[in-house]
């Protein structure tokens, strides 16, 4: 039986960096992998999306030229199909990249699906032989990521309910679409579509879109999606989905009564499965709670020597949290001295347009806890930038402590927010405070001037709000 240090289950952003950090410590270290190396941000999630999002993005500038100076001879027309072919180049180029980066720290790739047989031993099994083969290692990290979700009463078919698998490689554009579910996958996928041409419908159970971010965030993105033509409906629940005919028909509830939604393609965004229920996992003993696997401060399952990180503990199911986690669970076997991953400074992104950004607290959230706060919002529209950018939807917000001045949030919507909201969370994890971003000079004609500007709003000093 050949032996490890450390055998990874998984190859995704948890999976990998798991493994290549922990053969930079020394470590012997062999990943298993049933599919793409990579898992499913690579191959099917984070990079795929973003590259048809990017070319939606060049498509809307081309349909909108004549506002910035110039004439595009023809007709504008969006070919899907090469969209996808460039969508899943990208992808593959970044999987091979992390092919080579595993091969490069002499990682073992193993091929198949996986599973505990005891707390120091893994039996793979080859998918297309059925060969069973034995590995043990003193340390096992589970890193298996999750799979879409469904309505009880509507499963995914692949055709006319489908998941977020079926919506990034479309041989032809629906003419109609619904998409159950407004988080981050729901609210990128409707904005894609839509953009597109496709009339979309987006149905959301809680009572605003993006329901985890700002109530302010929500509203803007509210009025953003329905500019663009497309349907929203929040404190809506679907009921039923009728798929008999040539149309999916939905029956949702919503304040007004029962309403009929028809769509030639139904997107199912109603969130992820974690993948533990085909691991052996129960049966090793090892304790879950609700479905996911219960870890302690550095990742440690109740059996020795087993660790989780990822979509299957229950923490924010993001490939940058994963890999965080992959890093302090490696470096902690390792016998390094290592602080636990602080969740409240995680920061969420969602790339539509205009994008959003958030990290810590938001209003709500500081009002439940009676924390007395500031707000400091500052729009783009007041943006220099922003304004010769073509750029003027959204704005930033502060959520500041009137006590210590530190800043409990941070909420961005706009160009290029994503890309911004990085240096907050340094500042958060340094106990930055607002009056440090005003003693900040911040570099002009900027998007992110208006960081600068919000945190002097929450002071009453901004000169531009």
């Amino acid at each position: 039986m050949e032996k490890f240090d450390i055998i990874v289950i998984g190859s995704g952003p948890g999976g990998y960096v798991a493994s290549i950090r922990a053969a930079q410590l020394g470590m012997s270290v062999a990943v298993v992998e049933r599919s793409e190396i990579g898992g499913i941000c690579l191959n099917w999630g984070c990079i795929p999306t973003k590259a048809l999002l990017k070319s939606a993005q060049a498509y809307g500038y081309a349909l909108h030229a004549s506002e910035y100076g110039f004439t595009v001879n023809g007709v504008v027309e969006a070919d899907i199909v090469k969209m996808v072919d460039r969508s899943r180049a990208v992808a593959a180029q970044m999987s091979k990249g992390v092919d080579f980066l595993l091969k490069k720290n002499k990682v073992t790739v193993i091929r198949g699906e996986a599973m505990l047989t005891a707390k120091d031993e893994v039996t793979v099994t080859d998918i297309e032989t059925g060969q069973r083969t034995a590995y043990s290692a003193r340390h096992i990290i589970l890193a298996m990521g999750s799979r879409p979700n469904s309505l009880p009463f509507a499963p995914i078919d692949g055709e006319k309910i489908i998941s977020y698998r079926q919506a990034l490689i479309p041989d032809t554009l629906p003419s109609s679409m619904a998409v159950i579910g407004s988080g981050a996958i729901g609210s990128e996928f409707a904005y894609f579509y839509r953009l597109l041409g496709v009339d979309v419908t987006l149905i959301e159970y809680m009572d605003r879109v993006l329901p985890l971010e700002d109530d302010d965030v929500s509203a803007q993105i509210s009025r953003s999606f329905r500019k663009m033509g497309m349907k929203v409906m929040v404190s809506a629940q679907v009921k039923s989905i009728d798929t008999a005919g040539d149309v999916c028909r939905l029956t949702v509830e919503t304040k007004k009564g029962l309403e009929t939604v028809e769509a030639g393609k139904v997107l199912s965004a109603v969130g992820v499965i974690p993948n533990t229920d085909f691991m052996g996992i129960e049966k090793l003993g090892i304790e879950m709670v609700r479905g996911k696997v219960k870890v302690d401060e550095y990742y440690r399952t109740n059996v020795e020597g087993v660790y989780a990180i990822g979509d299957i503990i229950p923490t924010q199911a993001l490939a940058h949290v994963a890999s965080a986690e992959a890093v302090r669970c490696v470096e902690k076997i390792a016998g390094r001295d290592v602080l636990p991953l602080d969740y409240g400074n995680i920061p969420g992104c969602t790339y539509i347009s205009p994008e959003v950004a958030s990290v810590g607290l938001t209003e709500r959230a500081a009002k439940e806890r009676g924390i007395d706060y500031k707000v400091g919002k500052f729009f783009f529209l007041a943006s220099g930038k922003a304004v010769a950018a073509g750029e003027k939807d959204g704005f930033v917000k502060l959520i500041v402590d009137s006590a210590t001045d530190k800043v409990l949030g941070a909420h961005l919507v706009g160009a290029n927010v994503t890309e911004m909201i990085s240096g907050i969370v340094v500042g958060r994890n340094m106990g930055m405070k607002a009056s440090d971003i005003i003693q900040s000079v911040y570099p002009h004609p900027t998007m992110s001037e208006a960081i600068m500007e919000a945190a002097e709003a929450s002071h009453g000093s901004s000169v531009h709000a």
